[in-house]
């Protein structure tokens, strides 16, 4: 992306509206919030969208209430996008990956389009792209864009603390193998602005309700299948084990790693059934691509973690097939992790 340009944009630019993707997490929270801290502070009018709701640890982002719900807020989400000068896609490379309505509207807007993303094959839409698949989060690329602005040492604190929730969730709090030199020297560069990363945990990992630590107890004692032959595990969700615990958006956040945890597991994988939907979060150690794995399930990501769905089947039928693919690769999950 020609940075020279799209400031000659924002000269002009009165009103930016900043997007991410559905079942928003903490690396699409803290982009659109740390963007538009940074972009307020240049005079412009911003604000962000997304297409559901976000998961209570992640109000404190959030505290004027000012974020706009697209399914809950969609006349006047879509009177914002009309009027927009810029629209930033953030934390995602597709339009579908913000669902039917907003994508189109999206699509549809007579004004300058960026993507600011770091998954695997976006999609040619915006005017203007910065994607690294190298990068450890969307935050961290924010980061790297008002560095090459000169806006970074502008940011209110606020912008920082979440521009480092988005780093540090989405590196598996600094331990996956996307966290490079540069995402510590990121880090380094917030802290610097005043941000505690104890704090940043403490409201992101130290939010459990009682019914979520129950929940894990009982997905971890009831829900799991081990295939040690395949260094393989998977936990499923029912709707009724989600009915009987009270399961509230975000308290499922994490719980595929658990997997990942059990000496010698290259592949672990989180089933969970919706409505209308079954969602599946993959991820993996080493050499095992869960991005490749992903596509059997309309869904892709990176390397070591990605996502995917199946509609119109049952729970027992999405099991069926994930099983089915598993064995598929054998030859690829026979020997164990070793560090």
């Amino acid at each position: 992306m020609e940075l020279k340009t799209l400031k000659k944009h924002f000269r002009t630019a009165k009103k930016v509206t900043l997007t991410s993707h559905l079942s928003p997490d903490a690396d699409a929270i803290g982009s659109c919030v740390g963007l538009r801290e940074a972009l307020i502070k240049k005079g412009m009018e911003v604000r962000i969208i997304v297409p559901d709701a976000y998961p209570d640890f992640l109000e404190w982002m959030d505290e004027e209430n000012e974020i706009l719900v697209f399914d809950k807020q969609e006349e006047k989400s879509l009177k914002v996008l009309s009027e927009s000068d810029i629209i930033f896609s953030l934390d995602y490379n597709k339009l579908s990956r913000v669902g039917d309505g907003l994508g189109d509207a999206i699509n549809s807007a007579d004004c300058i389009k960026v993507m600011i993303d770091h998954h695997r094959d976006p999609d040619d839409y915006p005017d203007y792209m910065i994607s690294d698949v190298k990068a450890s989060s969307t935050a961290e690329l924010i980061c790297r864009f008002l560095i090459g602005l000169g806006w970074f040492k502008s940011l209110s604190l606020l912008g920082a603390e979440a521009l480092y929730a988005g780093i540090m969730t989405d590196t598996g709090n600094f331990r996956f193998n996307s966290t490079s030199e540069n995402t510590h020297k990121t880090a380094a560069k917030l802290l610097g602005l005043g941000v505690k990363g104890d704090t940043i945990y403490n409201r992101i990992y130290d939010q459990n309700s009682i019914n979520r630590l129950k929940l894990l107890g009982h997905v971890l004692d009831q829900r799991m299948k081990v295939f040690p032959e395949l260094n393989a595990v998977y936990f499923w969700l029912p709707l009724e084990d989600k009915k009987q615990f009270n399961v509230q958006k975000g308290d499922t956040e994490g719980f595929v790693n658990y997997g990942l945890s059990v000496k010698g597991m290259v592949f672990s994988t989180f089933i969970t059934e919706d409505e209308d939907k079954i969602k599946f979060s993959f991820r993996s150690k080493g050499d095992f691509s869960v991005h490749e794995f992903a596509s059997a399930f309309n869904g892709g990501g990176h390397f070591n973690a990605a996502g995917g769905r199946l509609s119109d089947v049952s729970l027992n039928e999405a099991i069926i097939k994930f099983e089915e693919e598993l064995y598929k690769k054998a030859d690829l999950l026979n020997k164990p992790f070793k560090a």
